[in-house]
């Protein structure tokens, strides 16, 4: 029944989808289109490794500074690094089985 189905509407799918896809996987005819995407792409290549793309001085000083006072507001040690994913351990506590061996 499920390959009646999909032998079926596959074709109507697989239609549907390069009919929409088609203007994407195409050549931007337009040149702001184009100017557009080449920037998207270049951003893209900048912003690689998590960093800011070109942070001014000031940018950077700010962000430092807004890093510190969330480490005083949440009682971190200083050289803590704020833009890190904090690290958990668990532990599980011994269970007592509470049958007695007597």
């Amino acid at each position: 029944m499920l390959r009646l189905r999909l032998s079926v509407n596959a074709p109507k799918i697989f239609k549907r989808n390069v009919g929409i896809l088609a203007p994407a996987l195409q050549k931007a005819t337009d040149p702001i289109q184009q100017l557009f995407i080449d920037k998207i792409r270049e951003y893209a290549n900048k912003s690689q490794g998590g960093k800011l793309v070109d942070p001014t001085p000031d940018i950077e000083k700010e962000r430092k500074s807004e890093l510190e006072k969330l480490a005083n507001q949440f009682g971190c040690a200083p050289g803590t690094k704020m833009s890190d994913f904090p690290s958990f351990s668990f532990t599980d506590p011994p269970i007592d089985s509470g049958v007695s061996k007597s």
